[in-house]
């Protein structure tokens, strides 16, 4: 798998980001349409009560940003897709936030993210051992230091 990366890292920078632009773009496209989908037919059978059109409505003014900056972070982007698309973006709106967000995405992978990985896969196994276990270390401390009542009110929910 290393070679894969020091060969795309040869590429020409151009083509690099313009393959990790449109790889990104497709994704991120296709979760909104699954939530476009998801919701369609239930919303034919169903109006949508006041404070959840309120709702929608200052999701759809403020969502571009959200789904702008969520190509910064890790593990969300998916979830804001998705959810941009189960509230029914328009997709105008919605290109308003991926075409610039997808960019940094590409932009940060390109430069910093695809050193990371080939420095990391070239280290020795036992650091890759010892990242899964700080991560893992870390979600289970995370988890713990939550108080009983949020962890019986996610269970609940």
């Amino acid at each position: 798998m290393t070679e894969l990366f020091e060969e795309i890292r040869e590429w020409p920078i151009a083509l690099g980001w313009i393959t990790l632009y449109c790889i990104v773009f497709l994704r991120a496209g296709a979760t909104y349409g699954l939530g476009r989908a998801a919701v369609a037919g239930y919303l034919r059978n169903k109006q949508p009560k006041e404070n959840t059109s309120n709702a929608v409505e200052f999701l759809n003014k403020w969502g571009p940003l959200a789904i702008t900056a969520s190509f910064l972070t890790v593990g969300v982007q998916s979830a804001i897709n998705f959810s941009a698309g189960l509230i029914l973006m328009p997709v105008r709106r919605y290109l308003m936030g991926l075409i610039p967000g997808a960019a940094l995405w590409a932009t940060v992978w390109l430069t910093a993210g695809l050193s990371a990985i080939v420095a990391v896969m070239a280290g020795p196994p036992w650091l890759i051992a010892g990242l899964v276990v700080v991560i893992a270390a870390v979600i289970f401390g995370v988890r713990r230091m939550r108080k009983p009542e949020q962890v019986e009110a996610a269970a609940s929910e």
